[in-house]
């Protein structure tokens, strides 16, 4: 009997002593093979899109009524000023055009007065006729000229802008930029004026339409 509680308590030691040896190889594994390092941080890039569509708009301004012509009154002038505003990189054009040819007509009795006539861009002179012509000013206007009025004074047309007839309905341009705007836009002011010399236009109301139009380049 006692030989037997020997042997279970031997037995007891014996696998004591096996699980403290397992425990120690498994720690000593731990301590001995080498970590593995696991990253505290990791990155990943995106991208950003914006797009910006292009526009335009051009502003609504004022009819023109000029001085009436009588048999005392030659000359009249007038204006009205458009504004251009677009983001567009590439800028934009700024183009007028009369409704007809000629452009100021009595629609009632079919007088009209003869477009400008010059060659190119002129100073303002009328010779024997009567005549409605234009010219513009503004940042965005080349061509016409260094004046930034209308008139002379009196309803006489500048002497420092230079004067055309409208081309029909073919458009004429008025203005341009090579970039955008700023949110308040850029102004082109159109002058127009009429002249009668040596001989009367006729007595009448005489009507001009024109069209402005602005466009991104």
């Amino acid at each position: 009997m006692i030989k037997k509680i020997n042997f279970v308590k031997n037995l007891f030691g014996i696998l004591g002593l096996f699980l403290i040896m397992s425990v120690f190889a498994l720690y000593s594994f731990a301590v001995l093979e080498p970590m593995k390092v696991i990253a505290a941080e990791d990155t990943d890039d995106i991208i950003v899109n914006q797009s910006v569509t292009s526009g335009i708009t051009i502003s609504s301004p004022a009819d023109i009524t000029l001085t009436a012509l009588s048999v005392t009154q030659n000359t009249a002038v007038g204006d009205t000023t458009w504004t251009v505003i677009t983001n567009n990189q590439a800028g934009y054009t700024l183009t007028v055009k009369a409704s007809a040819a000629p452009a100021l007509v009595d629609s009632g009795t079919s007088e009209f007065f003869t477009d400008y006539t010059s060659t190119g861009k002129e100073a303002w002179a009328v010779s024997n006729a009567y005549e409605f012509g234009w010219s513009a000013y503004g940042d965005s206007v080349t061509g016409h000229g260094t004046d930034t009025d209308c008139i002379a004074g009196a309803d006489v047309p500048s002497a420092g802008l230079l004067w055309e007839g409208f081309d029909g309905t073919t458009p004429i341009q008025m203005a341009s930029s090579t970039s955008e705007t700023d949110m308040t836009g850029i102004t082109t002011t159109i002058c127009v004026a009429t002249e009668q010399d040596t001989v009367y236009a006729p007595s009448g109301t005489y009507t001009a339409t024109l069209t402005a139009t602005a466009t991104t380049q």
